[in-house]
């Protein structure tokens, strides 16, 4: 008899219950834990952070005037369709800042399937954010030009090159290239996926990304907790120690939003030729005045979401070849009334097995782990869904947060 469980593995430490179904007990659940992991213990002396990254560090500077494409980015739309995601102008930090005007930079790109000649432009959607802390010592911060165009019409599994930017301004990027997604099929596969999370931009991150680029993915899962510029005025650079002691009158924590294009430049040389799929995790809510959250996440990064019928950034889903990904947000509504929950039963209720056999969800925070400090942390999230993944036989589960 053929039987099927899912394995639920944190990026980081994998733990596997061993003994679930070699006499078909009842799956245990993290009421009954902790559990002793059955894997070889983490290394303590590894366990010793990394500085950030400076924001003049050659890998973290602007290297383009104004109005040319940088921080450039794709992620897939379906197996005929890509976005391609840029930046251009300069963001803005201090106590006074103006957004700048989308309408004043156009968004296209120009691609086909060989170098040089481009038989094909698209042109998308550009926007701003702001992120604003009205309170003494905190700096306010507006983005530049962020532009997402959608590519469609392309051939699966197929290289295609292209540019983007304003052709008018002759402001164009340099050449880049991608692979178009496999259709979907069981005989088809993405050859090589990294999932990778809890990422930040410091010298392990170098160490991290450097690994990955070597070993040439065609597509990137990023679970969550991206670039850390939540935390930055805290524990990057020269930050406070103590930022409540620091900021006395500031009733929430500044973001320092300038690590976000830091990051988009440091990952642009892999992001520019794999496309990433990127889930939010606790570091990028980032609250700000009236209660706004997840800015810089929901404006800088497109995902298939109208694509799949979720309507929102922060859960979707799409096919690689014979794999279905689920993307599911820890910090939504995840309960069985919801919103997310009901997307989710009609997005698993349509997965064919004949066509994609593997299911793949990934989300940010683990419901199984044994570290103290998250221990059954999303111990309700589990019990909302745990069982819909069960019932629709989601094969894999990749989280981060715990490391």
């Amino acid at each position: 008899m053929k039987i099927k469980t899912s394995l639920w593995i944190p990026l980081i430490i994998i733990l596997m219950v061993t003994n679930i179904l070699v006499n078909k007990a009842q799956i245990p659940t993290t009421l009954e834990g902790p559990f002793k992991p059955v894997t070889r213990r983490f290394d303590p002396s590894l366990r010793r952070g990394s500085d950030d990254l400076p924001m003049d560090h050659p890998r973290l500077k602007k290297n383009v005037t104004s109005n040319f494409p940088e921080q450039i980015a794709l992620a897939i739309s379906s197996p005929t369709s890509m976005w391609v995601s840029w930046v251009t102008g300069d963001a803005q930090i201090g106590l006074n800042v103006t957004p700048l005007d989308p309408k004043t930079v156009a968004s296209e790109v120009w691609y086909g399937k060989k170098s040089g000649k481009y038989t094909n432009v698209q042109r998308g959607i550009s926007t701003v954010y702001s992120q604003l802390y009205p309170f003494k010592g905190l700096l306010n911060y507006t983005s530049g030009i962020i532009h997402h165009v959608k590519l469609d019409g392309l051939e699966p599994g197929t290289k295609y090159f292209y540019k983007c930017g304003d052709s008018s301004f002759q402001a164009l990027s340099k050449v880049h290239s991608f692979e178009s997604s496999p259709k979907p099929s069981p005989y088809a596969y993405p050859h090589r996926i990294a999932v990778v999370g809890d990422l930040g931009l410091t010298s392990n991150t170098t160490t991290t990304i450097d690994h990955l680029t070597q070993n040439n993915p065609s597509m990137i899962l990023m679970v969550g907790d991206l670039s850390y510029a939540n935390q930055y005025r805290t524990t990057g650079g020269k930050g406070a120690p103590c930022f409540s002691c620091a900021f006395p009158d500031a009733p929430i924590r500044e973001t320092y939003q300038p690590r976000w294009d830091g990051w988009g430049r440091f990952m642009e040389p892999l992001t520019s030729r794999v496309p990433m799929m990127v889930i939010e995790g606790n570091h990028e809510i980032e609250p700000q005045v009236a209660g706004i959250t997840f800015q810089s996440y929901l404006k800088r990064f497109a995902v298939p979401s109208e694509e799949c019928g979720s309507k929102s950034n922060l859960y979707y889903s799409f096919d690689a070849g014979g794999v279905h990904f689920i993307m599911l947000g820890a910090y939504v509504d995840y309960n069985a009334t919801g919103a997310q929950y009901a997307w989710l039963r009609k997005d698993l209720a349509r997965v064919d097995h004949a066509v994609t056999p593997w299911l793949v969800a990934a989300w940010h925070s683990p419901w199984y782990n044994s570290y103290a400090s998250h221990y059954q942390e999303f111990e309700c999230m589990r019990q909302e869904m745990e069982a819909l993944l069960y019932q629709y036989n989601v094969d894999v589960v990749f989280s981060g947060h715990v490391s």
